[in-house]
Parts: C-alpha cells; structure tokens; sequence
C-alpha cells in the first residue's frame, strides 16, 4: 500500500468516476485504475463495484483510514517546514454557519498578517455534518456546537452566546417585552431545527425540564436556513444571537427567554491525531478572536 494508491481510492471516491478522478489527480485514467486494482490485489477485496462506482463496505472502511492517513502524512510535511522556519501547509476547517459568518473574515485576515503561507480551506456545515467529515479524516479542526458525542473527537469550549427568540417588528406576538418566561413558548409554533440535531436536543431537553412542548411551524436542517426564514417574517425562531445581524434590528428584535441556557461553541478534532504546526497556529489565531469579541447584539456583524 503506497500514498499514489490511497490518493487514487479517494479521488475515485470523491469523483465517483476514474476519468474525472484521473483529472483530479492531473494523470490519465488507466493509472488511475492500476493503482486502484493494485490496491485492491495487495488487500484480496473489492473496493469500488465498477458497475454503479460506489464503494464497497470493504472500501468505506478503506477510504475512512485512507483520509486519516493522508492527513497525518500532509502534517509530517508541515511540521517539517516549520522546522526551517517556513510556516506553510493547509489547514481545512470546518464551521457552523453562525460562526463562519462573522470569525472567518477575521481569520482570514490575521492569517495574511501573521502567516501568509498557511493556506486555509473552510467548510461550512452543520455540527452534525462536521462531525463525521472531522471523524473520517476529511477535516483537520472544526467549530461546532458542543458537546460532541462521538468517542473519535476531543473538544475544547471556544466561546458561548446567549439563546434569543427572533421576532418581526411587524407581527410581534409579545409587544413590549424583552423578556418571557420559557413558559410562554408552549405550543407555540416554531421555526425549529431539525429532530436529532445537537441545537434540537437541547431544546427539547430544556422544553421537557419546563414542561411545555415545543410546536414546530416547521423543522429545518441548519439554522442559517431557519434564521433567514424568521428575518423575513416567515415565523418565530430560537436562534444564537450570533446568527441576528445587526442591520437587520430594524425588522426584527430578540426576546430573551428564561431558561434556556447559552450555546457552547468549542473546537473539535480527531483523538488519535497531532494537529501539524499550521493547525496549531489557526487554533491559536481562533481562540484569540474569540476571546477578545464579545457576543452581543451589536457584535461580529
């Protein structure tokens, strides 16, 4: 098994296709697959079922190590330049939607200061997708909404920020207060994020500690989408108030709502694994802007 054949499996994997992976690769197709049966020889299985290019279990097992694998290999490389004192390598970070909007132009910006050579990859997805793509390896760190639960992941708090309830200006169900009892939220209909989320479980943790049922107007996967639903009036929303740009304050307003607790948002990254000197120097530029930007209103906008 050599570096050539797993870059081969994954190029396979991500194109589902040997030509488009062998244009991936900047190769030919027949080279493509002489590393992918060779691979598939030294094994004795089948990894890819020609006839629909899926992967076999046995290549889903393969490719989940194949990604780990190239990602330890890529941190060699990046440890060994920063020994010469040439920090460079990428780093692909993975980001909840709320948070990307408002800490990526600032990373960004503190790497060109600090760090030129660093070449940053972000993904923006859900804690829940995040998750498996840290776990297989597809990603070296992620921002997500903690706790995680998988035994592959390691985590540290990054910041937390308070839980609102979004309203429109022009149909608010509770004029003049800018605080409820979580009471008030029984039976109400919702914008609420989709059933086994990690935001979605602490929300019906929290529901069922005040005995009240949370009623879904609508149940969505990602609260960027249920956050744009709630700015145009479309319904009412729980939503982190990093999500609620400031511009916006003229349309809609936040209530604070009693008992429910802040969102902690924290750093992930694989157990077994040694963040490579850029990831070190990205982790450290993150929890530097998270901490001197406090979240309110009026904030990260």
């Amino acid at each position: 098994m050599d570096i050539k054949q797993l870059r081969a499996i994954l190029a396979v994997y991500e194109k589902e296709s040997f030509s488009r992976a062998a244009e991936l690769l900047g190769t030919v197709q027949s080279n493509v697959s002489a590393h992918v049966t060779r691979l598939e020889n030294e094994l004795n299985v089948v990894l890819i079922d020609r006839s629909t290019m899926s992967l076999t279990p046995e290549g889903e097992a393969v490719v989940s190590r194949a990604y780990r694998a190239m990602s330890e290999i890529a941190a060699v490389w990046d440890d060994l330049r920063s020994l010469n004192a040439t920090l460079a390598g990428t780093v692909r970070l993975g980001i909840i939607g709320t948070t990307a909007r408002w800490i990526t132009p600032q990373l960004y910006t503190r790497l060109k200061e600090t760090s030129p050579s660093i070449r940053l990859i972000v993904h923006d997805g859900t804690s829940t997708t995040l998750n498996q793509l840290l776990e297989n390896g597809r990603l070296d760190i992620g921002i997500m909404t903690l706790p995680v639960t998988s035994q592959e992941l390691m985590s540290s708090p990054l910041f937390t920020e308070k839980i609102a309830l979004v309203v429109s200006r022009y149909n608010d169900p509770f004029p003049g207060l800018d605080s409820i009892p979580m009471s008030q939220l029984d039976n109400l209909a919702l914008l609420l994020p989709a059933p086994g989320t990690t935001f979605r479980n602490e929300l019906e943790e929290v529901a069922t500690n005040s005995n009240i049922t949370l009623k879904p107007a609508a149940e969505l996967d990602g609260i960027r989408l249920i956050a744009s639903l709630a700015f145009d009036g479309n319904g009412l929303a729980l939503l982190p108030i990093s999500a609620v740009p400031a511009h916006l304050k003229d349309r809609i307003r936040l209530i604070t709502v009693e008992g429910i607790t802040p969102r902690v948002v924290g750093l992930a990254w694989r157990l077994r694994s040694i963040p490579s000197a850029s990831t070190k120097v990205v982790i450290s530029l993150l929890e530097e802007i998270a901490a001197h930007a406090p979240l309110t209103h009026s904030d990260k906008q």
